[in-house]
């Protein structure tokens, strides 16, 4: 949906959904992946796939083609993680990895509720593993530092999208 477009990704708890609400809150143009492109599936096929595991957590590769290719705004925001990420990675000007320490982490999975993902044990230490791994996160991301208060994480996101708007002009 936007000229430019970027993808703000991090293991659970870092601050994706709020970093959403926050830009939305704010005016841009920001998708919630885990709600609106979000399904169980494979994520080499996209087959769709019952069952709500982690490994099955993707988008709809046509919905993000649709979204990247709608020019309908300036910049647009997409929110969430996706374990096929892989499938739709180069499509974005930008990717907006959002990290936190060990500590921080912890503290927020204990706040989470336990019909919410991460509210569980298991999940919690899926989450966690994932956390020191990196396994499942783009690695050619630009970190941001998820644990400033949400204005500052936002701000920072603002400001690299305009520097990299600005480069490539």
């Amino acid at each position: 949906m936007g000229i430019r477009n970027y993808l703000i990704e991090g293991v659970s708890c870092t601050g994706k959904t709020t970093v959403c609400k926050e830009l939305q809150r704010r005016g841009y143009h920001a998708i919630n992946g885990d709600r609106e492109l979000a399904y169980q599936g494979n994520p080499e096929t996209g087959k769709l796939m019952d069952g709500c595991t982690h490994e099955h957590h993707i988008w709809h590769v046509y919905k993000v083609k649709a979204l990247v290719a709608n020019h309908n705004e300036a910049v647009t925001f997409f929110c969430g993680g996706s374990r096929n990420f892989s499938k739709f990675i180069d499509l974005f000007d930008g990717v907006f990895v959002l990290e936190v320490d060990l500590d921080t982490l912890n503290r927020r999975l204990n706040q989470r509720p336990e019909n919410e993902w991460g509210g569980k044990k298991t999940e919690r230490e899926l989450i966690v593993r994932l956390h020191q791994t990196k396994e499942d996160i783009p690695k050619s991301g630009i970190i941001i530092d998820a644990t400033a208060p949400i204005e500052h994480v936002v701000d920072e996101i603002v400001r690299q999208s305009e520097e990299n708007r600005v480069q490539r002009e």
